[in-house]
C-alpha cells in the first residue's frame, strides 16, 4: 500500500518534465509581460514619439527595417545611423517594446533667419549666396560649420586671410533658431611685391606689366589685382608663356610660380620662375592646299607671317584661322589647317607649313542657349550670324559672337562648338553673363562746348528683355539744354527692321559765336535695315519747330535777317558700310557712311544736303606689342545747297560748322565765314575735314584707363552769300596736338592741348579743350 502510493506521486512529478512545452501546465509568459522574445521574432509594429514636423511616416521610411519583418539588431542599428545620416534629427533612440519598436526622435531645429555682424567690405548681399544655411532650412552644427568655412575661404579669395568667422546660435520657440555670423575681417593682405627669377631678356619691370596680378599701389583704389588669387596664379603662367612666345622664345618654360605669405599675414610676395630657352625667327614659310575649289595662290594674299620675322606662336594661331576664314570666303565651307612647325634649334629658326585641306563636313544640329535669365532667346539668335541646319563656319561663330557682345546686354558671351547626335552635327552651346542694362543717371560735369552741365536720365537698352531701348533725358547746361524721349526696336516684328520714334526740345545759347540763341521742338521717325552683313541703310523723317531768338543787338545784320520762327520738314537716309572688329572698341577695319537729307516736303525750308565721313583703323599691336596702338585716319566731306522759292533758302541753323569737336585748335565754330564787323560765325554750305590720331598707352599701370593721343586735324568751310564785312576763305586750316583719354571712375574725361598751326587772322583759336561727364 505504501509502495503503490510512493509510485503514483513519482509518476506525478514526472509528467510535466516528460510532456512537451506545449502540453505543460504552466502559462506562456509574453513579450509584453517583459520577457525577452526569441531572436527571430517579428517585428509587429513601429512607434515613434517627439516628432513635431515630420510626420511618422516619413521617418518609417528611412528605416530599414519595417513592421513584419524579422526582428534583426544589425538592421536596427543600420536605421539608427541612416535617421542620423537625413540631418533632420539632433538625437535618435530605437528600444525594444515587446514585439514592437519604438523610436524616439528629438529634431534638429528650423533656421528662422541667417543674419551678419561685422561685415563691411563684403556685402549681405555677397555673402549670403555662397552659405547652405537658408530661412526655413533644417539646423546642424556641421552645416554652420561648413557655411563659416565657405566664408573664410571667400574672405581669403579677396586677400583677407586674417578674418575670422563664429557662428552664433540664438533659440526661439517653437524648435526655431537665428543663425548670427559673427564676422571680423581683418585687414586686406595684398601683394607686397612681383619677383621674377631666371630673366635675362626682359626686365622685372616688363613682366609686371604682362602678368593679371599687381603690386599694390595707392591708385589701385578701385582695382582688385593687387589682391592675391590663387587662380590668377596659374593665369600669370599662362600670360608670362604667351608673351614669350609672341617674342619669339618658342621654348619658354613658366617651371613655378610660388605665392609667400608675409609672417604678420599682411601681404604676399609672388615669384615666377621662368625657362626662356633660344629667341627664333621665322624660317621657310610654306602654304599648301589641297581643296578642290580653293589654291593657294587665292589664300597667299591673307598671309601675314613672312621669312625673317621673330617667331611668334599667337600669330601661327590667327594665321590658322585667318585661313579658315579666306577659305570659309571664297567657297569651302568644311576647311582645316594644319600648321607644322620645325625647330632649327643650331640655326635658331622655325619653319613654318600651313596645309589646308578639307575638314569634316559637319552641321549646325542645334543652338543651345544658357545665361539668359533676362534676355528673351530670340533677340541673341537673331545676331547668329547661323541657323539650324547651316554648315558649320567657325567664321560665322566668330562674327556671331563679336555681334552679340556688340549688343551691350551681357558681360561676356562665349560660343562652343561641341559634338552633336551624329559625327558630322555640331552643337553650338551659346553661353552669356547678363549685366545690367537699365540705368537711372544723376549726372554732372563740364564741357568746352557746353559749360557746366547737369544730367538726368532714365534708360533701359533692353526692355523686358525684348532688346527695344527706351530711354528720356534731360541735360541743363550753360549753354545747352535738351529733354530727349526716345524709344527704339533693333528689330521690329522679328524681322530685318530696326523702327524707332524720337520727341525732343533743345535750347542751345550760340551767343558766343554767333550772337543768337536757338530753340527746337519735334520729332523724328526712323527706320532702317541691312543688306548684308556690312551694309545698312537707316531712313528717317523730322518735323521740328526752330526759333531763333534773343538776338544780341551787336550781332551780324546776316543773323538778325533770319530771326523769327521757322518749321523744318525733312526726309533723310544714310548709308553705312563697317568692317570695324567691334563697334564698341574699334582697332581694326574702317567705317563709310553716306548721309542725305531733304528739306521741302512741306515747311519753310528747302535745301538738299550730302556728307561723306568715313574712318579706317591700322593696329599696330603685332608691331608693338601693344593692342592700345592704333592709328585712326578719318575724312569727311559735306555739301548744301537751298532749291525753289528764295524766301525758303536754308538757315544758319542748318549750315555746317568747324572747330572744336571736328577741328581741334580752334574753338566752336572758331573757323570758317563770318562777319569781320561782328566776330560772329556765319556758317557754311561746303565742309570737308580730315584727322590723323595716334592712339596710345601711357608710361603708366593700364588699370588707371589712360591712353594718350597725337593728332593732327585739318579742314575747310565754305560758301556762304558774300555780303558786306563777310569774309568766306576757302583754304584750309589746321591744327595739331596731343591729349588724354581717362575712362575714370567717375566717367569718361577728355583733355586736349592743340596749337592752330595755319589759320586765318579773323578765326578764334582754342589751345584747351576739356570734357568731364559722371554719372552715379
Amino acid at each position: 500500500m505504501h509502495a503503490t502510493r510512493a509510485l503514483l506521486l513519482a509518476a506525478t512529478c514526472l509528467v510535466p518534465v516528460l510532456l512537451p512545452p506545449d502540453a505543460s501546465a504552466q502559462p506562456r509568459r509574453t513579450p509584453a509581460q517583459g520577457a525577452r522574445p526569441a531572436s527571430n521574432a517579428v517585428v509587429a509594429g513601429i512607434d515613434v514619439t517627439g516628432n513635431q514636423r515630420i510626420e511618422a511616416d516619413t521617418i518609417r521610411s528611412y528605416m530599414l527595417v519595417q513592421p513584419g519583418d524579422a526582428y534583426s539588431a544589425d538592421a536596427v542599428d543600420r536605421s539608427l545611423r541612416t535617421l542620423f545620416a537625413t540631418g533632420l534629427f539632433r538625437d535618435v533612440r530605437i528600444s525594444r517594446q515587446g514585439d514592437r519598436l519604438a523610436v524616439q526622435v528629438q529634431e534638429n531645429p528650423i533656421v528662422d533667419q541667417v543674419a551678419f555682424e561685422g561685415n563691411s567690405a563684403l556685402s549681405d548681399d555677397t555673402l549670403r549666396p555662397i552659405l547652405t544655411l537658408r530661412e526655413r532650412a533644417v539646423f546642424t552644427p556641421a552645416t554652420a560649420q561648413a557655411d563659416r568655412q565657405r566664408l573664410l575661404e571667400l574672405y581669403a579669395r579677396r586677400g583677407r586671410f586674417a578674418a575670422r568667422v563664429e557662428p552664433k546660435v540664438i533659440e526661439r520657440d517653437q524648435n526655431r533658431v537665428d543663425v548670427v555670423f559673427e564676422i571680423t575681417e581683418g585687414e586686406s593682405a595684398l601683394i607686397s611685391r612681383i619677383n621674377f627669377v631666371g630673366n635675362e631678356n626682359f626686365s622685372d619691370s616688363r613682366l609686371k606689366e604682362v602678368v593679371a596680378s599687381r603690386e599694390s599701389a595707392w591708385y589701385r583704389l578701385f582695382s582688385s589685382a593687387d589682391t592675391y588669387d590663387p587662380e590668377r596664379l596659374n593665369f600669370d603662367r599662362e600670360l608670362l608663356r604667351r608673351y614669350y612666345q609672341r617674342e619669339g622664345y618658342a621654348d619658354v618654360e613658366i617651371t613655378d610660380a610660388t605665392a609667400e605669405l608675409a609672417p604678420d599675414r599682411s601681404g604676399f610676395f609672388l615669384t615666377y620662375t621662368v625657362k626662356e630657352g633660344p629667341r627664333y625667327r621665322v624660317g621657310e614659310v610654306k602654304l599648301n592646299s589641297s581643296l578642290r575649289n580653293v589654291t593657294a595662290a587665292q589664300l597667299q594674299p591673307v598671309m601675314s607671317i613672312r621669312q625673317g620675322d621673330w617667331y611668334d606662336g599667337d600669330a601661327v594661331e590667327t594665321m590658322n584661322q585667318t585661313l579658315i576664314d579666306q577659305a570659309n570666303l571664297a567657297g569651302a565651307p568644311f576647311v582645316e589647317v594644319e600648321p607644322r612647325i620645325t625647330r632649327n634649334a643650331a640655326e635658331r629658326r622655325v619653319d613654318i607649313e600651313f596645309d589646308v585641306k578639307e575638314g569634316n563636313r559637319s552641321y549646325v544640329e542645334r543652338i543651345d542657349i544658357i545665361g539668359n535669365t533676362r534676355t528673351q532667346d530670340r533677340v541673341i539668335r537673331r545676331e547668329m550670324r547661323l541657323a539650324e541646319g547651316d554648315a558649320f563656319n567657325s567664321a560665322a561663330v566668330q562674327r556671331s559672337r563679336q555681334r552679340i557682345r556688340d549688343l551691350g546686354y551681357f558681360n561676356d558671351v562665349q560660343i562652343s562648338p561641341v559634338p552633336g547626335s551624329a559625327s558630322d552635327r555640331v552643337v553650338l552651346n551659346t553661353s552669356v553673363s547678363e549685366r545690367a542694362t537699365g540705368e537711372i543717371s544723376l549726372g554732372g560735369g563740364y564741357s568746352t562746348d557746353a559749360g557746366a552741365l547737369a544730367d538726368l536720365g532714365l534708360r533701359e537698352r533692353n526692355l523686358l528683355g525684348t532688346g527695344v531701348d527706351a530711354r528720356i533725358n534731360t541735360t541743363i547746361a550753360q549753354r545747352r539744354s535738351q529733354v530727349d524721349l526716345s524709344v527704339t526696336d533693333p528689330s521690329f516684328l522679328d524681322r530685318n527692321l530696326s523702327v524707332g520714334a524720337d520727341v525732343f526740345y533743345i535750347v542751345r545759347d550760340l551767343t558766343d559765336y554767333s550772337g543768337y540763341e536757338e530753340r527746337r521742338a519735334g520729332f523724328s521717325l526712323r527706320a532702317g535695315y541691312e543688306f548684308n552683313e556690312r551694309l545698312r541703310q537707316s531712313w528717317n523723317y523730322t518735323l521740328s519747330r526752330r526759333n531763333l531768338f534773343n538776338i544780341d543787338p551787336d550781332a551780324s545784320i546776316y543773323v538778325k535777317d533770319q530771326q523769327g520762327v521757322t518749321v523744318l520738314s525733312q526726309i533723310g537716309q544714310t548709308l553705312t558700310y563697317d568692317t570695324r572688329d567691334s563697334r564698341l572698341d574699334p582697332r581694326s577695319g574702317y567705317v563709310l557712311r553716306l548721309a542725305t537729307d531733304v528739306a521741302g516736303l512741306g515747311g519753310d525750308v528747302n535745301y538738299l544736303r550730302g556728307r561723306l565721313d568715313g574712318t579706317y583703323f591700322v593696329p599696330f599691336e603685332r608691331l608693338l606689342g601693344d593692342p592700345d596702338y592704333v592709328l585712326a585716319i578719318s575724312a569727311s566731306v559735306g555739301h548744301m545747297a537751298s532749291y525753289g522759292d528764295r524766301d525758303k533758302r536754308e538757315r544758319i541753323l542748318d549750315r555746317f560748322f568747324l572747330g572744336g569737336e571736328n577741328l581741334r585748335g580752334f574753338a566752336v565754330a572758331g573757323a570758317g565765314p563770318r562777319d569781320i564787323r561782328t566776330d560772329d560765325s556765319l556758317g557754311g554750305r561746303t565742309i570737308w575735314t580730315q584727322s590723323t590720331e595716334m592712339r596710345f598707352p601711357l608710361p603708366v599701370p593700364s588699370e588707371l584707363g589712360l591712353i594718350g593721343r597725337a593728332f593732327v586735324d585739318v579742314g575747310s568751310l565754305s560758301g556762304v552769300d558774300r555780303g558786306a564785312g563777310v569774309v568766306d576763305d576757302s583754304a584750309p586750316r589746321v591744327g595739331a596736338g596731343v591729349g588724354i583719354s581717362w575712362r575714370s571712375p567717375f566717367g569718361l574725361i577728355n583733355i586736349d592741348l592743340a596749337q592752330a598751326v595755319v589759320k586765318e587772322d579773323y578765326d578764334d583759336t582754342q589751345v584747351f579743350r576739356f570734357g568731364f561727364g559722371t554719372r552715379f
